[in-house]
Order: C-alpha cells, then sequence, then structure tokens
C-alpha cells in the first residue's frame, strides 16, 4: 500500500486533487481510498486530503500517518505546519513553488524534493483567478511525472471525468506542470545532490 498526503489552504483545491487522484489510480486498476481533515473551514485556513492505494482492498479507516508522498499547494505551510509529519526516510515532497528544491536544504536533507509553478501555470490557463488560482490540476500533472505512481494520461482522463468546468485547460496546465518540474535529492551512496528537469 502507498499512501499520500496533500498539504494546501482552502480554495487551492486540495480536497478535489485527491479525488481526481484517486479516479485516475482507479482508472488503472488500483484500490483507493481518499478523504479529506477539515480545520476551520474557510478560504485560506489549512486543509489536510490523504489518499492511499493499494493493488489488494484497503480495510484502514483511519488518517494517513505515514506516507511516503507529501504534495504541498502553498509553499508558506512549509514552517507553519508540520507538513513533513511522519514521512518516510527518503520519501517524496512536492511543493507548489516559483523556487528550486535546493532552496529547500532542510527537506533536501531527508527526502527527495521537487519544486513546479503550479501557481504560475493555473493562471496562464485560467483557471482561478491571478491573484487566487486554483493549482490542483497542475499540481496532479506534475505529481504524476515526480511519483511515477500514475501515469499523466490516466491523471489528464481524470480531470476530464471530474472537472466539467473548462476541462481542456485543466489537462493543459497538468500536460504543461508534468514537464516543468524540478527534483533534486541526495544520492544516499555517493553523497552528492542530483538534479533534474
Amino acid at each position: 500500500m502507498r499512501e499520500l498526503r496533500i498539504h494546501g489552504r482552502g480554495g487551492q483545491g486540495a480536497v478535489i486533487a485527491s479525488k481526481v487522484l484517486a479516479v485516475a489510480l482507479f482508472r488503472e486498476g488500483r484500490e483507493v481510498q481518499s478523504f479529506p481533515a477539515f480545520g476551520v473551514e474557510r478560504r485560506g485556513a489549512p486543509v489536510t486530503a490523504f489518499l492511499r492505494t493499494s493493488g489488494v482492498p484497503i480495510r484502514l479507516r483511519c488518517e494517513v500517518r505515514e506516507p511516503r508522498d507529501l504534495i504541498v499547494l502553498d509553499p508558506t505551510l512549509i514552517g507553519a505546519v508540520d507538513v513533513t509529519a511522519g514521512l518516510a526516510p527518503a520519501g517524496g515532497i512536492l511543493i507548489n513553488s516559483e523556487r528550486r528544491p535546493e532552496d529547500y536544504p532542510d527537506l533536501m536533507a531527508r527526502f527527495r524534493v521537487a519544486t513546479v509553478d503550479a501557481s504560475g501555470i493555473a493562471a496562464r490557463h485560467g483557471i482561478g483567478s491571478r491573484t487566487q488560482p486554483i493549482v490542483n490540476t497542475a499540481i496532479l500533472g506534475a505529481f504524476a511525472a515526480f511519483s511515477g505512481l500514475v501515469s499523466l494520461e490516466a491523471v489528464c482522463a481524470a480531470i476530464r471525468e471530474e472537472m466539467p468546468i473548462r476541462p481542456d485547460a485543466n489537462v493543459a496546465a497538468a500536460r504543461e506542470a508534468a514537464s516543468a518540474v524540478l527534483e533534486a535529492g541526495p544520492l544516499v551512496d555517493a553523497g552528492v545532490e542530483v538534479i533534474h528537469g
């Protein structure tokens, strides 16, 4: 079983991202479980969504406490919330950020880190507004490229199925983000950093 946690703020689409990713994984024949956890339910408040996927039925019914993968929709949550709590050693973190992965040295010391400017991509495709872009579909395209967990084609098909408003723009954002991911992480054996993208 592989577990994922998505950290975002109200209005960014974290819960919908979890649902769309679950649909994409289901389309590829996987068992899935997707659910949110809300604190204060208002725009801008921290929101967490969880996803599990497996080749066999999933019997767990609790929050994801030890994810293998993290998606962070708002980089200001890093430091404000313990987003890495329980993350598996050498787990992957995908951050919606204009910055490069090496700008997060504390995270890179322990985890694989990737960044993508999902906000900029969403804004260019007119998803949300310029001041408050909705980044969920862009980040899912990037996650497909970064994680290898799900194909970009399955993500795009799930976006078309689950996003009735402006599906073409959402798919285009996902495809652009998949090709814009910057990844870096420590090479344990050699003790040097590798940068892709």
